[in-house]
């Protein structure tokens, strides 16, 4: 089997990982190199950077050749599908000549589990070692770390990539056990915390030894997916927040499962991804991560599922009346935040315009509060919206109305995470 062969099977057996984020990287062009992760480069696949453009990454597998048989995964040793793996050589080969044609900008490297977790993660070093001295790439790697493989060889990894990964993919044990039994929760948060605690103890040596090497400057990050069991969004959000606080991810991200497979304890295969609890998700994620919301606080076990009617924020604000209107000369950023359709950079402007002079409804549109949600829920200067009339099933109504637009017209449609401000 020729090389390209090989990446048509293994780019598409990768397309279930969730990469879309910008990178977080700040490896600077360096002399004698090629490639760098500055904010002009940084991203992941078909992603956005921060200053707005579409970038790209190499997203493919070392094999799709795997030992484990996990009952979701299309790559499962049970599955009748092609089976390939690329040599060290091969793929950084293939990734640094695709570099030099401006196909790509870095590379997301996953894997299926060949033979064990320590000879693939030996696989992959050794491609990404290539990369690095042989190359002498510069560029944006993202890497994902195999449960269950040897610290040092995670350790290697975290030295050679620029942000890990460790995949939860299950949210509960009791999922894990049922779905993926030849995975334990102790073999995924164990690769989880070494990074975690490596990152942390890297971050201080470079205080002191400025030249000292990079550990996944970029951190890590891991992926969920959402409706292959029974896991309600509580449980998905609470863990997503337990992930944030005791392992100091950069990000959770959600992937909508895809029926690839026919088993008993999966939704079958005519069951679309369910891609609009999926978004919900992200945006609970982005309260949780920006604006100083808690788990607890936007669900819990009496409400464990989102309302896809209406976003997370605008959830909470109709459970929590008691709490708004909220007076925007007077409130403090905590507290701005939490009016729906007033976003990060809304709330800083709001703070900034009004030590000049008092605020009026008016100015805040100017100021980038996305009204047709806000006016709800704030005063400005004493006063609302000029005729503005409603009850609260009539508010849920209307919230119901300016979110419909920004809905998908067909389920399979991918949302947006960035519909809208606030």
């Amino acid at each position: 089997m020729d090389v390209l062969e090989k990446l048509s099977i293994l780019t598409d057996a990768a397309k279930y990982d969730a990469a879309c984020t910008s990178s977080g990287g700040d490896r600077t062009a360096k002399k004698g190199y090629i490639g760098n992760t500055s904010a002009s480069l940084a991203g992941c696949c078909h992603s956005f950077s921060a200053d707005g453009r579409c970038v790209t990454l190499l997203k493919v597998l070392m094999t799709n050749c795997c030992v484990y048989d996990c009952k979701y995964c299309v790559n499962r040793r049970s599955n009748d599908t092609r089976r390939t793996a690329f040599t060290p050589e091969e793929l950084a080969d293939l990734t640094i000549n695709f570099y030099r044609r401006n196909y790509i900008e870095g590379l997301f490297l996953s894997s299926g589990v060949l033979r064990s977790p320590d000879y693939t993660m030996e696989l992959m070093i050794k491609s990404l070692r290539l990369l690095r001295e042989k190359y002498r790439f510069n560029g944006y790697i993202h890497a994902k770390a195999i449960p269950g493989a040897a610290p040092e060889l995670v350790e290697q990894l975290g030295l050679l990539a620029d942000r890990l990964s460790v995949n939860i993919e299950l949210p509960s044990e009791s999922a894990l056990k049922t779905l993926a039994p030849d995975k334990t929760k102790g073999a995924i948060l164990a690769p989880m915390r070494q990074i975690q605690v490596r990152n942390q103890e890297n971050k201080e040596e470079l205080v002191k030894y400025r030249h000292a090497p990079k550990f996944a400057p970029a951190g890590q990050s891991t992926q969920l997916i959402v409706g292959a069991t029974a896991d309600t969004d509580f449980q998905i959000l609470r863990l997503t927040q337990g992930l944030y606080d005791r392992y100091r991810l950069k990000r959770v991200f959600f992937s909508a499962y895809v029926p690839v497979v026919e088993h008993a304890l999966l939704p079958a295969k005519n069951v679309k991804p369910p891609l609009l609890r999926e978004h919900r998700l992200y945006q609970a994620d982005w309260l949780l991560r920006f604006y100083k919301f808690r788990a607890e606080e936007l669900l819990d076990e009496s409400n464990p599922s989102f309302d896809t009617r209406v976003d997370p924020k605008c959830s909470w604000a109709l459970a929590h009346l008691d709490f708004f209107p909220v007076e925007v000369n007077t409130a403090d950023y905590e507290t701005l935040l939490r009016v729906p359709g007033i976003g990060i950079v809304s709330a800083r402007r709001i703070l900034t315009a009004r030590r000049v002079g008092p605020l009026h409804i008016d100015d805040l549109k100017k100021l980038g509060v996305v009204m047709k949600r806000a006016q709800y829920f704030l005063t400005a200067s004493g006063r609302v919206a000029d005729g503005l009339r409603f009850t609260p099933d009539s508010l849920l109504h209307n919230l119901i109305a300016v979110e419909q637009p920004l809905l998908p017209q067909q389920d399979m449609v991918q949302l947006s995470l960035f519909d809208s401000a606030g």
